[in-house]
């Protein structure tokens, strides 16, 4: 059984297929030209180009393939709006026309819990309304519309939701920032947006992959369904400070801020920002809106379908990643 994997050179794809092929998957990774694969080379992994923008690339890819496992998007939460279409919304219709054409099997969609969003009576379960607040969370959203079509058209298919994935290896990401702006005492977190008590969810990269592999595991529960990928608890931002204090040896914020003012003095250094072609999420308003209001989901479905046990609680998770980010310099 041949399974594609796409974004298989990015941060989960790397630790999905090292997982995989450690199981001894006949696992496939689907990359770019522009990609480096030389971690997924040094897994012996075999390796098809292609482009979720240009369809007759993934006619190619998708051949002779069992199970496709669609990691690939446009990720970025201040991106083009056309690209978030271009790519994550018509990108996966043509992977998944690809794959119709070509017998696959099952796809397994990798969303994200923000295409449910902030949530006003937490936690959320898999059918709570979605309200996502950002371009890249409509995006998954109206992409898991797609893949619930071609369910009708007979593609069996499973959407699964992880929550903020965290762990070694992350570079290029919302926690990666939030975590090195911590460790390195950036202005904005040195004081407290609100009360600190709204909640927010994490979920290590290794307990993201395992819950991909149950789903692969078994198929006949996980077919046609969708789960949020989590650790089984959310935080308050208190409790989060509290911990990241621990571990990076320095004073969590005291000062608290009301919103209003946390905006006002936000909003000058995001334009300058702007204007410079800089992005840093922790100069931006939206990121203010997100540290007053709750992202916390349930993951019982998961756990009672399909076995699912987060291994990593977030201080052990944490205290992981950032003895990975201080072993290669990316923090002191």
């Amino acid at each position: 059984m041949k399974i594609l994997v796409t974004g298989a050179s990015g941060f989960l794809g790397g630790h999905l297929v090292e997982e995989m092929s450690s199981r001894n998957y006949n696992v496939i990774g689907m990359v770019r030209e522009t990609s480096d694969t030389s971690f997924l080379r040094s897994l012996g992994v075999e390796l098809r180009v292609g482009d979720l923008t240009v369809p007759e690339s993934l006619s190619r890819v998708a051949e002779k393939i069992d199970i496709v496992i669609h990691l690939a998007a446009y990720y970025t939460f201040f991106g083009k709006k056309e690209m978030y279409k271009k790519v994550t919304v018509e990108g996966t219709r043509h992977l998944l026309e690809a794959s119709l054409k070509n017998g696959v099997k099952r796809f397994i969609y990798c969303s994200s819990t923000e295409a449910i969003g902030p949530v006003e009576k937490p936690p959320a379960k898999e059918d709570s309304p979605p309200n996502p607040s950002y371009e890249y969370g409509r995006s998954k959203l109206e992409a898991e519309k797609i893949v619930r079509e071609y369910g009708e058209k007979g593609m069996e298919y499973t959407i699964l939701r992880p929550s903020g994935i965290y762990g070694p290896r992350n570079v290029n990401d919302v926690s990666y920032w939030f975590m090195t702006a911590f460790a390195k005492n950036a202005f904005p977190t040195r004081i407290m947006v609100g009360d600190g008590r709204n909640l927010i969810q994490f979920a290590h990269v290794k307990d993201v992959v395992q819950g991909f592999l149950l789903v692969l595991e078994k198929p006949e529960i996980s077919r046609n369904q969708t789960y949020f990928i989590s650790e089984d608890k959310a935080y308050t931002y208190l409790e989060v400070y509290k911990i990241l204090s621990e571990l990076c040896n320095r004073a969590p914020p005291r000062i608290h801020v009301p919103p209003i003012l946390a905006k006002s003095l936000v909003a000058p250094v995001e334009l300058f920002n702007r204007l410079r072609g800089k992005i840093d999420f922790t100069w931006k308003t939206s990121t203010v809106n997100d540290l007053t209001s709750n992202r916390a989901y349930s993951v019982s479905k998961a756990m009672k379908e399909l076995g699912f046990k987060p291994k990593y609680d977030l201080k052990t998770g944490l205290k992981e990643t950032i003895e990975w980010y201080r072993e290669n310099g990316y923090i002191r």
